[in-house]
């Protein structure tokens, strides 16, 4: 059906009247009614020699570069309309996102954020195709969510996914989507900016491995692709770090990783959700001035502030803070474990102890912590469990839909 929200329309009368003005603006001349004058003899000018502008070489290819990529790209990248269901019964627009193809049996992902209240989906396709949607999975914990469109255009292909292990600061990306819920198919370009940065998720977890790029995303680009400059998608649009007074683009936005993306569309695809590993700690990086405090010989590594009851770590016996104490002027938690290494890798900080856990491991998993408490070092075994499904209800820096706060 025909969305009036999604297509505008537009009618121009052109009056019999400017037809000889149209002609005239083009170059053509009608035939004189009238004898033409004798023809005087036409003195010749010398036309000065223009500068020609060539652009560099690179500066070329990269546009053409873009031109192909945006041609191949876009007919996968689609236009999410969302709807709610009024106490009346009618239905009425909720918000615009965007998303992107992710295989050729018609399943679309986006940011869980964006269907999470959707009483209805429509998706549109850049050949103007639209179709109803439904939802297959939705997992609070990566802001990702999978749905299945009835119909999807003739020769629409998946994007492709790329590989964290290929990413670098400084990088040429490109994001494809639809900002403020009517620009669709809008190409905005910047660099990563960062990586490894974490960001809320839909629960008390956080997501890791998470992509910062200055590539201008907005209310409206959430769910769609970050993409290299092999076409190759790389992250989710999900973030943009916003001031108070505005919702809208300020050059840092983050997208969850194509790591995260991995590890869970397959299982929202085949089983419309999945579970992640939980150690059941909560902590931060070893710091020199806890080192300092703690009497330690080394200052890098995972200290653990807290422990959850009954929870992984807790029925293992990790410890911890058991107190604090003042250095050099600066009160920190001590007595807590310091993680060094899990399964024999290095952990130097929190985020690599959440990065494993998160990526490398399954619930019901079993697990080698290295760990330093009270001077001695020590392995121990912990089987990880499931995270907790307890939901964030205000997750605040997570991208809106145009016309929906922050749910």
């Amino acid at each position: 059906m025909n969305n009036p929200l999604n297509h505008r329309s537009m009618r121009i009368l052109l009056p019999i009247t400017l037809l000889a003005l149209a002609s005239l603006a083009c170059g053509f001349v009608f035939p004189p009614t009238i004898s033409a004058p004798t023809p005087t003899p036409v003195i010749a000018q010398v036309q000065p020699t223009m500068v020609p502008v060539t652009l560099p070489a690179a500066v070329v290819d990269e546009q053409s570069l873009l031109v192909s990529l945006y041609a191949r790209v876009n007919p996968s990248v689609v236009n999410i309309t969302i709807y709610a269901k009024q106490p009346d019964n009618s239905v009425v627009p909720l918000g615009f996102a965007s998303g992107f193809v992710y295989d050729d049996q018609k399943h679309i992902i986006t940011n869980a954020h964006v269907v999470q209240n959707a009483d209805e989906i429509e998706i549109t396709f850049s050949d103007g195709t639209i179709s109803a949607a439904t939802v297959v999975g939705i997992d609070y914990n990566s802001d990702l969510a999978v749905v299945l469109v009835d119909r999807m255009p003739a020769g629409v292909l998946p994007l492709p996914l790329g590989d964290m292990s290929t990413l670098a600061v400084g990088q040429t990306v490109f994001a494809v989507g639809n900002p403020f819920g009517e620009l669709e198919g809008t190409l905005t370009k910047g660099v990563i900016s960062a990586l490894g940065r974490q960001i809320p998720a839909l629960t008390q977890f956080r997501i890791p491995q998470s992509i910062q790029t200055d590539a201008a995303i907005n209310p409206g680009n959430s769910g769609g692709p970050l993409l290299n400059m092999q076409g190759e998608v790389i992250g989710v649009n999900a973030m943009i770090e916003t001031s108070s007074q505005s919702a809208t683009n300020s050059g840092i936005g983050f997208a969850i990783p194509v790591s995260v993306l991995k590890r869970a569309i397959p299982d929202l695809v085949a089983k419309g959700k999945t579970e992640w590993s939980w150690l059941g700690v909560t902590g931060g990086d070893l710091t020199p001035t806890i080192a300092k405090a703690m009497n330690l010989n080394f200052d890098r590594g995972a200290y653990l502030s807290q422990i959850t009851a009954d929870g992984p770590a807790s029925q293992a016996g990790l410890q911890g803070s058991t107190g604090t104490q003042t250095v050099d002027g600066r009160t920190v938690e001590v007595g807590g474990d310091i993680i060094t290494a899990i399964d024999g890798q290095p952990v130097r900080s929190f985020n690599d102890l959440l990065v494993y856990v998160a990526l490398q491991t399954r619930p019901g998993q079993k697990v080698t912590l290295t760990i330093a408490r009270g001077g001695k070092t020590m392995d121990i075994v912990i089987t990880l469990g499931v995270r907790p499904e307890v939901v964030n209800t205000n997750p605040a820096q997570l991208l809106p839909t145009p016309n929906v706060p922050p749910s």
